[in-house]
């Protein structure tokens, strides 16, 4: 597996990683024997970004990595792991809203380590960002914990240019985590700039469009009931037959290419930058496999100027996420009043 750096304190990470997420939460049932294997499969290839988040499960993402590495000695020094703090759930999955606070900061640190079963995390992420709390607040707890020894790099989720800015002033901040895709690509035009400035990695999660990119969901119907991409307004009755016309485009470039789509969308974005690492999600040992090859995949100037002009045109229709949680993508908090 090739390798990338984020940042520039030195985090050298797999150039593709592994999102935690659905082997555990939000896309339905899911075989923790499976889960298991995967991760050991992605040792195996040379993936080690792992990124999980406190929310996820909740709770039990991070227990499943920490059973793993408990069950597999030596494999905790074999991974950068990610985790995230600041969207709240309780034990019954309710989503109880936003918290940066620096206490809470310091008290869910404390407990993603006990759940991990780690004495560090690689990458601490804001997962997103309280819009009553000044960043430069939360960050500052943040840089306490990399003092602690508690934390090695910091890192923020779906923060707006400005909020990215003001928050390296406090503390370096090493990658920035936001989606992005073919079919989502809102970060170019301020954020990804603003990380090139300033010497930020980017992390994208969900550059498969959630699954949809890789043709391998057709109807609605493939999904399970539980799965909360049902309620995404991508996946809508109104729209999902219409954005499946980008994926048979995508499936046909593909095949020209002698790749799978997943593989192609995944070439496509390691190429828009060397400081670009997605973390596509999967509970499948060929699904692994196959992600992990498309760092060997070099796409020429012709065929990504192709995508960009197949994409450019096509008609994606539905937000990215529903209402109530779009109003948190790209934030921003209020400035820090001075005591003096």
């Amino acid at each position: 597996m090739k390798m990338r750096t984020l940042g520039k304190q030195g985090l050298e990470v797999s150039a593709i990683g592994l999102g935690c997420m659905g082997m555990s939460d939000f896309y339905g049932a899911s075989d923790d024997a499976v889960n298991r294997q995967v991760l050991a499969g992605a040792l195996e290839r040379g993936v080690t970004l792992w990124d999980t988040a406190d929310m996820y499960g909740p709770f039990t993402n991070e227990s499943l990595l920490g059973r793993f590495f408990k069950e597999n000695p030596g494999s905790r020094e074999r991974v950068q792991l990610a985790t995230k703090f600041g969207n709240r759930r309780n034990d019954k999955g309710d989503f109880l809203g936003v918290c940066g606070t620096p206490e809470y900061v310091k008290s869910a640190c404390d407990a993603s380590l006990q759940r991990l079963g780690v004495e560090c995390i690689d990458l601490y992420y804001q997962h997103r960002v309280d819009p009553q709390v000044p960043i430069e607040e939360t960050v500052g707890a943040m840089a306490e914990l990399v003092t602690a020894g508690k934390v090695r790099y910091l890192g923020l989720s779906e923060a707006s240019a400005r909020t990215l800015r003001r928050a390296h002033a406090v503390h370096p901040i090493s990658a920035l985590q936001s989606e992005y895709s073919l079919w989502s690509r809102e970060v170019e035009a301020e954020v990804l700039p603003t990380c090139w400035e300033l010497g930020i990695g980017f992390v994208a999660y969900s550059p498969l469009g959630r699954g949809f990119l890789t043709g391998a969901i057709r109807q609605r119907s493939d999904l399970d009931q539980s799965d909360w991409r049902l309620a995404n307004p991508r996946f809508s009755e109104e729209n999902f037959h219409h954005n499946l016309k980008l994926v048979e485009t995508v499936q046909a470039m593909a095949n020209e290419l002698g790749c799978s789509s997943a593989q192609l969308a995944l070439a496509w974005m390691l190429a828009q930058s060397p400081h670009i690492v997605p973390i596509p999600g999967t509970r499948n040992l060929d699904r692994l496999g196959e992600n992990a090859a498309a760092a060997e995949i070099e796409l020429g100037s012709e065929l990504m100027a192709k995508l960009d002009e197949v994409i450019a045109s096509a008609s994606i229709y539905g937000e990215r996420y529903p209402e109530g949680a779009m109003a948190l993508l790209m934030g921003d908090t209020p400035e820090r009043v001075s005591n003096g």
